[in-house]
């Protein structure tokens, strides 16, 4: 466990690393098939660690036709669902189900991005400004929150977070990175409960 004054990135680089869930528990899913094959302990899940990702977008006034990658994690599982028609059919009752709790990071404008895919979003969990009660006044990112509640190193390569995340075939990098984002989130959510640092609302609205 390290202080705040020690999150800087020199000092969190030398942290052990976070143990994400190994290759063998983190399903791509592409089809409605494949969804509903593996994926039904989604739908009993009562909290979920979310994360998206989208192609990077280069030229000026280039609009995002993101998220091309949509990540929802259990303690068992991470499921890396391919953005298309088919998985979208899936995911639309879990993710505007009001009591099944989504928690990540960065998730502000994920209801405007989701609206615009005909999928009104809920039950969203925001855990960056959960840290206040840490003597933390700005928002907290992933990496750094790892390292304060677990003292683990969360890496985060900017080369695989800019890579096209639109790829019919992800590489294992990218795949690792997708599914850690929203293992991480899950595991920072329950340490957050367990020790009664939550300062919001979970009941519906």
């Amino acid at each position: 466990m390290i202080t705040p004054i020690n999150l800087d990135k020199t000092s969190i680089r030398q942290l052990p690393l976070f143990q994400n869930l190994p290759a063998s528990q983190i399903f791509v899913l592409q089809t409605h098939a494949q969804c509903e094959a593996l994926c039904q302990p989604l739908i009993t899940a009562s909290t979920l660690g979310f994360d998206t990702e989208s192609k990077p977008t280069f030229k000026v006034g280039e609009v995002s036709t993101g998220p091309h990658l949509i990540q929802l994690a259990t303690e068992q599982h991470a499921y890396l669902f391919q953005v298309n028609d088919e998985t979208l059919r899936f995911l639309a009752p879990i993710l505007s189900n009001p009591l099944q709790h989504k928690v990540g990071f960065g998730l502000k404008n994920d209801r405007i991005i989701f609206r615009k895919k005909g999928i009104e979003i809920d039950g969203i969990v925001e855990l960056s400004k959960q840290f206040s009660s840490f003597g933390f006044k700005q928002q907290m990112g992933v990496q750094k929150a790892v390292a304060l509640l677990f003292g683990q190193y969360l890496p985060k390569s900017k080369r695989v977070s800019t890579s096209n995340w639109a790829a019919k075939s992800l590489s294992p990098q990218q795949i690792d990175y997708a599914a850690a984002d929203a293992y991480a989130a899950l595991r920072i959510f329950q340490e957050l409960q367990q020790r009664q640092h939550l300062s919001c609302s979970l009941s519906p609205k």
